[in-house]
């Protein structure tokens, strides 16, 4: 067997009640990566208080993964974090519990991307669906006024491949190839550590959404590279526990949750560009989807 190299990897899982999901993505994840990985991987679990004994089915049959309880639901930024400010390896990767690892998802290919191109912060896999479409989340740019609007007007749907009116999923970009753009996913998101040090952990004001966006963002403005890699990709079994949970209950906290965080990042970022009547046209459009959700 090939001694490990110099490269160490943590791949941080944050799970809220997706025992069922959690399970397949580890038993996917040891199967089809870390019995033939080539670099030191060390897997860490966050559990956000969940109330399914996802915690009982790590200790349980995953006794290899590491396990941190929070006491209440943290959100994903705040739990990531919870890992991410006790790691020590050169990269981390966030995955969420709903992915599920086959054949060609060898995340060495990953790390050996970023050892070879210092310049690279981030780093993000092909994400799939069952049916083999492209999750687009995992392929994205800036979400700027103008990206937004044509995006929520389906004037993207319709225009895929322009570059005037796909800006947020940049369909215009050849998705068979490596190259940069401006925000992978959260899903799957393979960061290095010395970037993390200067740019700083995920925003915790972001219970769930949009942390990705935003941390994508930072590490650009500091001079970082985001890639999207193609070669290596996960299948996502989306919305298992986000907008189309079956709990309505959960749904709609979820949706909730959705929209203000739209209203949350142009504050953050944009705020200061627009004047005032902007902000509130945003936030009208904001509830005007609301409840059209």
């Amino acid at each position: 067997m090939p001694r490990k190299k110099k490269s160490s990897l943590e791949i941080i899982i944050v799970n809220y009640n997706a025992q069922f999901w959690l399970k397949k993505t580890l038993s996917s994840l040891k199967k089809r990566y870390l019995d033939q990985a080539y670099h030191r991987v060390k897997v860490t679990v966050v559990d956000n208080a969940s109330t399914d004994d996802s915690t009982t089915l790590v200790k349980r049959n995953f006794r290899w993964a590491g396990l941190i309880q929070a006491r209440k639901n943290l959100g994903f930024a705040k739990a990531n974090n919870l890992a991410l400010e006790k790691s020590q390896t050169d990269y981390v990767m966030l995955l969420n519990s709903d992915v599920e690892f086959t054949a060609d998802s060898n995340l060495d290919l990953l790390v050996d991307y970023l050892n070879q191109h210092p310049q690279v912060a981030v780093i993000g896999p092909k994400i799939v669906f069952t049916d083999g479409s492209l999750d687009p989340a995992c392929h994205r740019g800036e979400p700027t006024l103008w990206a937004a609007l044509t995006y929520f007007l389906k004037l993207e749907a319709l225009f895929p491949t322009s570059s005037w009116f796909g800006q947020y999923h940049q369909g215009f970009k050849p998705l068979n190839q490596t190259h940069q753009v401006d925000a992978v996913s959260g899903a799957a998101m393979m960061v290095r550590q010395t970037a993390i040090k200067q740019v700083g952990l995920l925003d915790e004001r972001f219970f769930m959404y949009a942390e990705d966006l935003d941390w994508c963002r930072r590490f650009r403005n500091k001079g970082w590279q985001v890639v999207f890699y193609p070669d290596v990709s996960l299948i996502h079994h989306k919305y298992k526990s986000g907008l189309k949970n079956t709990s309505q209950a959960i749904a709609r906290k979820t949706r909730k949750h959705f929209y203000n965080t739209m209203l949350q990042y142009y504050d953050k970022h944009y705020a200061q560009s627009y004047p005032g009547w902007v902000r509130k046209l945003v936030k009208i459009f904001i509830t005007i989807k609301k409840g059209a959700l």
